[in-house]
């Protein structure tokens, strides 16, 4: 399923997913976060967003893996190394992307108003910025994990 799509590593297609979407996760969770003005607004992107973007990363994952076991099985040297590091970044991106994905909705969730109290959060003032905290944490997890992913995928493939 994750090997081939027309004939190409499906791998090299499904990373752009992971590569645009997560990185938009983060942005728009950290501004669901900080920004409460834009949160009617934002809503819809971040529950799609916390949807989307844990599906790409997983589907990067396990292309990855399939595109190595098929290409790559035997690679040593500076080759193997270089793919051992970018593969090493998966499973923190996948788990720091579920958890930020995981923390978003619940701070939507949260941040919706209840129709006894127009205008208030669900769970109070307080459990909203214990989110958003969590969620800005996450946020810049998830961009470093996005980062160190790419660039080593990238330094692997291009040799730099």
């Amino acid at each position: 399923m994750f090997d081939e799509i027309l004939g190409l590593p499906a791998h090299a297609l499904i990373i752009h997913f992971a590569v645009v979407l997560t990185p938009l996760l983060a942005a728009a969770s950290v501004a669901y976060a900080v920004l409460a003005r834009w949160r009617p607004v934002l809503a819809w992107a971040v529950v799609l967003l916390s949807l989307g973007a844990p599906a790409a990363v997983f589907a990067a994952k396990e292309s990855g893996e399939s595109l190595k076991a098929a290409r790559f099985a035997t690679a040593d040297g500076t080759l193997g190394q270089r793919i051992s590091t970018h593969q090493s970044f998966a499973t923190p991106l996948l788990l720091s992307v579920v958890g930020l994905a995981v923390v978003s909705l619940l701070l939507v969730y949260a941040t919706r108003p209840s129709r006894a109290s127009i205008g208030s959060d669900k769970f109070g003032r307080p459990v909203t910025l214990v989110l958003s905290g969590v969620t800005v944490v996450l946020a810049a997890v998830v961009g470093y994990y996005v980062f160190q992913a790419g660039d080593s995928g990238a330094r692997a493939v291009w040799g730099v």
